[in-house]
């Protein structure tokens, strides 16, 4: 929890003292070696060693996997799909977008099995959680206009609602920065504000979110409520 906390404020040399510590006491257990290396991914690619995440998120997914995917216990099959999932942003951050595709769809097989709605070691996993992911790297990839197509799409399906305000919150903060290199700060400052409404410490208090903010609001095209959420931020 605290690396997870520490990622989200960008304070990465930290937060890997806390992941190095977290790995310590979980020794001897694989399930919670395998959830903490969730958090190890997430800070090697903060801190700009994506090649390096790639390799060790692969190497922990296939640890936790079970055997036959199609008889494998929910809650291991969420961490190995969490697992992959950070592999495959990794592989968008250097470019390696055939790789990036193919650790998505298999994240996917996994999801089908857990369905959506379930929260199991936190991760959130789940069929639309993938999805989520799947925008996420086509945006890493530079596909901005993609990325906003699918999640126009996604946003109309019942498991939405099922993905944790947090991750959501998180999530559309990215959908911004998409809608923002399409060309359309108007979509850009509506999902922050729904980002706002769904989670407020993601804008207020993180610098990926106080970024775009500030970015949003210098476009001549933001919406007024933007413009009055710097104001209150003082993010401008």
């Amino acid at each position: 929890m605290t690396a997870s906390l520490l990622v989200k404020l960008g304070a990465f040399d930290v937060a890997w003292l806390a992941v190095d510590r977290a790995m310590t006491a979980a020794t001897g257990d694989r399930v919670l070696v395998a959830a903490t290396a969730v958090q190890l991914g997430q800070v090697l690619r903060g801190s700009g060693r994506a090649r390096v995440a790639k390799s060790v998120m692969l190497t922990a997914a296939y640890r936790i996997a079970p055997p036959v995917i199609e008889y494998g216990p929910p809650a291991e099959l969420s961490l190995c799909g969490t697992l992959l999932v950070q592999a495959a942003l990794a592989a968008a951050c250097i470019g390696d977008d055939r790789s990036a595709v193919e650790l998505v769809d298999e994240a996917a097989e996994m999801a089908a099995q857990v369905g959506d709605g379930h929260d199991h070691h936190r991760t959130g996993f789940g069929a639309t959680a993938v999805e989520l992911a799947r925008i996420t790297v086509a945006l890493e990839l530079g596909d901005a206009e993609a990325a906003v197509a699918w999640h126009e799409k996604l946003i109309m399906r019942d498991g939405w609602r099922w993905v944790p305000a947090e991750h959501r919150a998180a999530y559309l903060i990215d959908v911004a920065r998409a809608y923002l290199q399409a060309d359309d700060p108007v979509n850009a400052g509506r999902v922050l504000m729904e980002a706002h409404r769904t989670a407020p410490a993601e804008i207020h208090h993180r610098p990926a979110g106080r970024d775009i903010l500030a970015q949003v609001a210098r476009d001549p095209d933001a919406p007024a409520t933007i413009t009055q959420l710097v104001d209150m931020l003082g993010t401008g």
